[in-house]
């Protein structure tokens, strides 16, 4: 693997320390100030000697490394870095260790970054005393702008973030809507705090008559969140990935056609396109160009059924015509519910010039697929 890390060190323990953590921490690359790395340089190959100001070392470590882990104090780190912030968002990690390696220290990016993770992973790694400030770590609870981050969730906007994650830290009546996506969001051995409550949808809210400061909304819905009931300065929107797109074509059917009626049937549908986790299609289109080109402008992946496989669910409308052709009576529908664990479509087959459309909605462990539809 490439380097991930950069580990800075400007007295000779601490340069000790740093060459111990690349051992043990993979994917570490050291860097130590000339001066005091006198015997060190050729360990390993793994030292890395400078020797100008370390100011005008940091610049590129920030640009090519997710992480920047500083053996030297807190004050130093903070005055050397702080011309080099940008965004919270882009900004690497920056881990302060002193060169004796009692303390780990979050530093910067600790959730988006990952700073406080990799806090605890080194702090692991060297016997070290991890500190970790964020308000939601310390209260043993979730992080706002990391939520459904391992599943892929992807946030509408992040300028609601400071002020629904102010809320859950200070105790204001917090709705965590969730209308689709996994359930299993909260991190290992967090809790939802008592004035967090957990509403299934925007209806059961309005019922439930509780009157939120903030609120988190987790769905695949073209869901405004005034049109919710929520307030819309103070509401996060997550989209889960968790809607499959099934879709059957002619041989040579461009990506351009492809695109259009994708976005236009889902744009009917009021989903958004941020939801959509996977194509679906038969094994037959595996090599369909425009497909392929489809997906990965997106970033889908693309599922690809057999014949036998597809045939196996059964259908309202079968076609002889679709099975010469494919060896199965039909592609998007039966790709869709296969893929999605489904056992109803919330879109049937549609067809537009070209193209024929399917779309439904993914099944997680535990939930009831509901619907109709039979299979075989």
């Amino acid at each position: 693997m490439g380097k991930r890390y950069a580990a800075v060190a400007i007295t000779r323990n601490g340069t000790r320390l740093a060459l111990r953590l690349g051992e043990l921490l993979e994917g570490t690359a050291v860097f130590s100030y000339a001066k005091y790395s006198g015997g060190l340089e050729g360990e390993n190959g793994r030292l890395t000697v400078f020797d100008g100001p370390v100011k005008e070392l940091l610049p590129g470590l920030f640009r090519d490394y997710e992480a920047v882990i500083l053996f030297f104090s807190l004050g130093a780190a903070v005055r050397l870095t702080a011309p080099l912030l940008r965004d919270k968002r882009t900004d690497p990690a920056v881990i302060v260790i002193d060169e004796r390696g009692e303390h780990v220290i979050s530093m910067l990016s600790g959730h988006l970054g990952g700073a406080n993770r990799l806090t605890l992973q080194i702090a692991g790694l060297l016997g070290s005393h991890p500190v970790i400030t964020t308000a939601s770590d310390v209260q043993g609870t979730f992080a706002v702008d990391l939520l459904g981050r391992e599943y892929g969730w992807r946030a509408d906007s992040f300028g609601p973030m400071k002020s629904v994650s102010a809320a859950i830290v200070n105790g204001e009546p917090v709705a965590v809507v969730q209308e689709s996506g996994e359930r299993e969001w909260l991190p290992p051995g967090a809790a939802l705090p008592e004035h967090v409550h957990l509403f299934a949808s925007t209806e059961e809210l309005r019922q439930s008559g509780y009157r939120c400061y903030a609120a988190i909304l987790v769905s695949d819905r073209l869901l405004e969140a005034p049109d919710s009931g929520l307030p819309a300065d103070r509401t996060v929107m997550y989209r889960p990935r968790s809607l499959v797109v099934g879709l059957g074509c002619n041989r040579g059917t461009s990506a351009e056609e492809l695109e259009a009626v994708v976005l236009h049937t889902l744009a009917e549908l009021r989903l958004s396109l941020s939801s959509v986790r996977n194509v679906a299609t038969a094994g037959i289109k595996g090599d369909e160009a425009g497909l392929l080109a489809l997906c990965a402008k997106y970033d889908w992946e693309l599922a690809l059924y057999s014949p036998e496989e597809l045939n196996t669910v059964r259908l309202e409308h079968p076609s002889k015509v679709v099975f010469r052709a494919t060896g199965a009576y039909g592609v998007c529908e039966p790709a869709a519910l296969l893929s999605s664990g489904a056992a109803s479509l919330l879109q049937p087959k549609l067809k537009s010039g070209n193209v024929t459309i399917a779309v439904a909605r993914v099944v997680y462990p535990g939930e009831n697929g509901g619907g109709n539809s039979e299979r075989t």
